[in-house]
This record gives structure tokens, sequence and C-alpha cells, in this order.
């Protein structure tokens, strides 16, 4: 497998990456990495090279055509559940293809993070896109609140679905249909579940509410199952 690895657009010039010192550290002293060895090198931003090590540097060699992306942007509406389940949540996630996420604090929502955690969170979705070998790394808005967030969600008029438990709701896969939406949106809770007045505000916002089953998920694993159903749609409907 060809490591690979994001670098920043200030980092590009002249068909040369200018490697910072953990970079350096990482493909040299982790790796064991030596002058002349290759890597991929991607932006972030679908652009991904065939790179060369040279020194505290890398030459870009060809531009690479690669197709790992869903046919559809996903974004994850998500109600922070505690502790470090939203890390265990933006690494699957990545992995299956979502494009944004968006972390919020519902009425049941125990986590009050800290804005260093951003940071953090948008690092362990760098390493998983790497790892995945995506060509684009999701990005993580700060967090909102519910409200503030349905806000948002009304101006953009676009497409989206609440997961809810303990309610005659359809299928997530029922509304699925192929070709998918060119972006999708989907919303699920914390601990304990969506308030039935969140439920009542997210549907007067354009959402429809779905189930994933007739099983109760962990508030860590109903964003996979979501994840997952729609990049098993939309890659069968992809493929040749």
């Amino acid at each position: 497998m060809v490591y690979r690895l994001v670098v920043s657009p200030e980092q590009l010039s002249n068909g040369r990456i200018q490697l910072t010192t953990d970079q350096c550290h990482y493909l040299k002293r982790v790796l064991r990495f030596e002058d002349g060895d290759r890597f991929v090198a991607m932006d972030g931003n679908g652009q991904t090279w065939l790179a060369q090590l040279d020194q505290d540097q890398a030459s870009l060699l060809n531009l690479l055509t690669e197709s790992g992306e869903l046919s559809t942007q996903v974004t994850l509406l998500v109600a922070l559940p505690k502790g470090s389940g939203f890390e265990e949540i933006i690494r699957p996630c990545t992995e299956l293809g979502v494009s944004h996420f968006m972390p919020v604090i519902s009425d049941r929502t125990l986590l009050k993070p800290s804005p260093q955690k951003l940071e953090r969170w948008q690092r362990i979705a760098q390493e998983a896109a790497e790892q995945s070998e995506r060509q684009r790394v999701p990005t993580i808005s700060p967090t909102l609140t519910f409200a503030e967030a349905l806000i948002k969600l009304k101006d953009s008029g676009q497409i989206g679905y609440i997961c809810v438990t303990r309610r005659n709701s359809p299928s997530f896969l029922s509304y699925l249909s192929t070709p998918l939406p060119e972006t999708l949106l989907i919303a699920t809770g914390p601990e304990g579940g969506w308030t039935d007045a969140e439920i009542e505000q997210a549907i007067a916002a354009g959402l429809t509410p779905v189930s994933l089953g007739n099983r109760i998920l962990r508030a860590i694993t109903a964003p996979t199952v979501a994840l997952a159903l729609v990049a098993a749609v939309a890659e069968a409907y992809s493929s040749p």
C-alpha cells in the first residue's frame, strides 16, 4: 500500500511540496522513508499526486485520476454523544464517504466541547481520509445548537432526513432511490434520542423522519449505519 499524505495548498509551489517538520519526522523516522521513496500526496479537496521524497521537500511526479468519493455529498448532523463518542463517529463515517460533519448540542446532549476539540476532530477526519484512500477530507463545522443548525438547513433547501426511534416512520432505505440527489443531509440523535419537540422542529424545517430499523441503536452506531446505507446505494448505482 502506498502511503497517503494530506498537504495544505500553502505547501504546494512550482511542482514541489514543502513538508512540515512533523511530516518529515513521520515519513523519515516512523515510516523509515528515504530520499527517492514515493507516496501519494492529496490536497483534501480532490487533487491527488504521486510524489517523491527529496530531503525536507517532495516532487510532484504526476496527477493521479482516482474516484473514491461518493456520487452524493452527504452532510451528517450529529447530536454530540457523551465522552469521546463523536471521535468514534468521525472515523468510520469518513471511511464511508461523508462530506461534512455538523456537530450540534441537543436537549439531551451531555457533552459541552471546548473550542480546541474542533482541531482534534478535523485531524481525526484527515487521518481517516488518508487511511481509507479518499481524495477529499471531510470538513467539520463549529458546534451549534440544534435550533441554530435547523435555521441554516432551512435556508439551504437541502434534502434532509432525521433518524428517529419509537415512531411509525418509514425505513430510511426506502427513500434512497437512485440516482441519489447531489447533496443529502442526515441527522442522528444523542443518547436517549431526540425529544418530541426537536422532531417537530426538524419537520418544520423540512426534514423527514426515518427509521434505521427495529432495534435501538447507540448514538455512535446510528450515523455509521445511515452512512453505510447511502454508500451502498450510491456505489451500487455507479457500478458498471
